[in-house]
């Protein structure tokens, strides 16, 4: 059975790496292999929830492939097309701060990898379709909920320019999942859902982590040599050289991805070192979330409620110290103290990266031409904590931004009416004290002067600050919306926020109640503030 365009497979990770050489489907420690094969379980019921059109386009699927009933048997496991070689890899990781040895592909298996038209590779990974060697004491399985999360987070994430992996199809299997959400004894049977996610590399960090901690170093190397020559070809031929060239590359990668999360308001909830891509790409969506009043505390993951290790504001430092773990992973393939110094020095410019990439993130998002340390220093940290002081929306905030007049009079002009073109972005109006609109009234004086500096008319930083400040991002609660109606099997309101996130930068007047602040119903609602890596 083929689909009208075939697939090109072009499996180098599974031809050119060292395969567990045990078959059989059974829970177990793998040494001495980056993967194990392994089949997806059939699906009774496959049954197409929506799939992304620009992902089809871009393996070389049209739109009759992609509505057929053999597009569902296929990505949701029933059926391999010619080529595919399912597997799921072998990695390790640290959680929550702490080294838990093997995890690998517990509920993803890839199917392989796929060449299109412009020589572009693409792996292929089926998320829920059943056991792994690798699976622990779970079932492999994935529910229509956290499927539905991840399925429209990936594309909402690559339509807003944040680096990421990609989601082609969201299938139900027409099984029930027994999860319980909160882990409070409370299981309930779900709809189980397969995710079809893309990407040119799964590789993480902690698929090298696993080998160094098991004093593997020749797999290590054979590992990293592979993902230089394939995805880092740019860099040269393997060498000790190459490697710390590949290891800043890596670095920068990392910040910038980080960078992006800050920009549009993105906690990810679960930053593990298992959790982080090698490439730089927003990987694992599971209990991630949208800031929307700004909280730089906040986490939308229950089990990290406490020690918030992986808030909003805590993600560029937790993504140094995931570094410095792929850091300690990788000192085994030098020989000599002098490189293993050489890659402290590497992940010592980490922080420089960071540093400067969001400076110019927050330079595009206030509509300045550049970033002045001297003066642009204080009012940024000056904002941020206007910004944290009472609830404020924070994407509706800077969107607002734009709509200052830098041309009013400012000697004449009262701080209400300087900050009115900001009241929407305000979830209790009775928290805008005097106090509160006299600071924000000195800290916008002091803006306007600031944009004045560039001689840019309103029209002109508008639309610059509109490019880069989203009108619409995938708010918890709409998520929620979506697999409500989901789950009663009715999927137009998922293709509609797949439709609205394609365009998260445009106006789009007839979907204006999606870009208004959270409603008062999902302020506290299991789904819409706070998830759990069940989610």
């Amino acid at each position: 059975m083929t689909l009208s365009v075939s697939l090109d497979f072009d499996n180098r990770f599974s031809q050119q790496l060292p395969a567990d050489p045990d078959l059989s489907n059974q829970r177990r420690q793998v040494l001495g292999a980056c993967y194990s094969r392994v089949k997806p379980l059939a699906a009774s019921k496959p049954r197409l929830v929506a799939y992304s059109s620009e992902m089809a386009e871009q393996l070389g699927l049209s739109t009759i492939d992609c509505a057929s009933k053999e597009f569902a048997e296929i990505f949701v496991g029933n059926k391999q097309l010619q080529g595919m070689d399912p597997y799921a890899m072998c990695y390790g990781g640290h959680q929550f701060g702490h080294w838990a040895g093997q995890l690998g592909d517990g509920r993803a298996i890839n199917l392989g990898e796929v060449v299109n038209t412009q020589s572009q590779r693409w792996a292929l990974q089926l998320k829920g379709a059943g056991p792994t060697p690798y699976s622990r004491t779970a079932d492999g399985l994935a529910v229509l909920r956290s499927s539905l999360r991840e399925f429209l987070c990936s594309e909402a994430m690559f339509h807003l320019g944040v680096p990421t992996t990609r989601a082609l199809s969201l299938i139900l299997t027409g099984e029930s999942v027994v999860r319980d959400m909160f882990y409070d004894g409370n299981p309930q049977p779900e709809p189980g859902a397969v995710v079809c996610r893309v990407a040119s590399s799964f590789v993480r960090f902690g698929n090298f982590q696993i080998f160094s901690a098991q004093g593997d170093i020749d797999t290590l190397k054979q590992l990293v040599d592979f993902t230089i020559i394939n995805e880092f070809p740019h860099l040269g031929e393997p060498s000790p050289e190459v490697y710390l060239k590949w290891f800043d590359e890596v670095c920068r990668l990392t910040a910038d991805m980080i960078v992006h999360w800050l920009r549009v308001g993105f906690v990810h909830g679960v930053m593990n070192t298992d959790n982080m891509s090698i490439l730089g790409l927003t990987i694992d969506y599971g209990p991630y979330g949208w800031l929307e009043n700004y909280d730089p505390a906040w986490t939308p993951n229950t089990t990290d409620a406490n020690g918030k290790r992986y808030c909003y504001a805590n993600q560029p430092q937790i993504g140094h110290w995931n570094l410095a773990q792929l850091g300690n992973a990788l000192a085994p393939l030098f020989n000599d103290e002098k490189n293993v110094e050489a890659l402290q020095q590497v992940l010592n410019g980490y922080p420089k990266y960071f540093e400067q990439g969001r400076k110019k993130m927050m330079a595009a998002k206030l509509g300045f031409e550049h970033y002045i340390d001297e003066l642009d220093d204080a009012l940024v940290e000056e904002l941020l904590e206007i910004l944290a002081w009472i609830e404020t929306d924070m994407t509706i905030f800077y969107r607002s931004l734009a709509q200052i007049d830098i041309n009013v009079a400012l000697e004449s002009i009262e701080d209400e009416a300087l900050m009115s073109p900001l009241l929407d972005a305000y979830y209790l109006p009775e928290q805008i004290t005097s106090s509160y609109q006299q600071r924000l009234g000195k800290w916008l004086r002091a803006y306007i002067q600031r944009l004045r500096k560039d001689n840019k008319t309103n029209e002109m930083r508008r639309q610059e600050m509109d490019a880069i400040n989203p009108k619409y991002v995938l708010r918890n609660y709409m998520a929620q919306l979506a697999i409500d109606k989901a789950e009663e099997g009715d999927f137009v309101l998922t293709n509609n926020f797949l439709e609205l996130l394609r365009h998260p930068y445009d106006e789009q007047k007839e979907h204006e109640q999606y870009a208004a602040k959270r409603p008062d119903w999902a302020r506290n609602r299991a789904g819409c503030s706070m998830l759990s890596c069940s989610s």
